[in-house]
């Protein structure tokens, strides 16, 4: 007869919580990845719109001139609303998350992202087309890079993402600064540190957000609003990161 082994209480004990334990890191990880690819699919949805409306805008001599008074050469009154309501935008979306439903929330996100595209579309008068389109292959790459090494690594980036927010708030500071100044020493030293910033931020907000995602709970009205925050935080992390590579290495008019 074969000798029948007996395992002990604990033995078996401790056989369920290994099992347990298994199965709740996979459930955090199709938790993360589907709220990731929720959050990178309404990011890249507003990008498009914002890239679709600038190239128009920024090509269409009519559509350009509901932002600029070409007889004066000064902003129309839509232009002034399409260059300072981004600001607004963000606070609204912002401090209103409590508040403001989803649905709501969301049409917020794309309106803030249609005038952003009429903002951007100046770039096409000051850049050549050729340098738009290479910064925006180049800030592509840097970004899907970053966005990888935040998602795979194992190091904890909360310090690293802290002393970016610090870099945001000088950059912030110093554009000011340079507002009044109009340094083009300054203004190459602040696109720099820039381009440092958001290509750390990049990494430390995925990272963030991927923890984010595997503690949601799905079917939520909160969970769906999340999700649209996290686009907001990574769509501004790469238009930044394009803005200031462009300021950079763009090729001027």
């Amino acid at each position: 007869m074969p000798v029948q082994k007996h395992r002990s209480t604990k033995q078996i004990t401790m056989e369920i919580r290994n099992f347990n334990y298994v199965q709740s890191q996979e459930e955090t990880t199709t938790l993360s990845k589907t709220f990731m690819t929720s959050v990178f699919s309404w990011m890249f949805a507003a990008l498009a719109i914002t890239s679709v409306i600038a190239y128009y805008f920024g090509n269409d001599a009519s559509l350009t001139s509901l932002l600029v008074n070409t007889e004066l050469g000064k902003l129309s009154t839509l232009g002034y609303v399409v260059m300072f309501s981004p600001f607004a935008f963000i606070l609204v979306i912002s401090f209103g998350f409590n508040r403001i439903s989803y649905p709501i929330l969301l049409f917020l996100f794309l309106l803030f992202s249609a005038v952003m595209g009429m903002s951007l579309s100046f770039i096409f008068q000051q850049y050549t087309a050729g340098s738009i389109y290479g910064t925006f292959a180049s800030a592509s790459a840097m970004f899907g890079l970053m966005a990888v090494v935040g998602y795979t690594t194992s190091t904890d980036l909360t310090k690293f993402g802290s002393i970016m927010m610090m870099g945001l708030v000088g950059i912030i500071i110093a554009s000011i600064i340079n507002w009044f100044l109009n340094s083009a020493g300054l203004d190459y030293i602040i696109s720099f540190i820039g381009v440092l910033v958001f290509t750390g931020l990049t990494a430390y907000d995925v990272q963030k957000l991927k923890r984010i995602g595997a503690g949601v709970e799905y079917g939520t009205e909160v969970a769906s609003k999340l999700v649209i925050m996290g686009a907001l935080s990574l769509y501004m992390d790469f238009l930044n990161l394009f803005l200031f590579l462009l300021r950079l290495f763009g090729d001027r008019k």
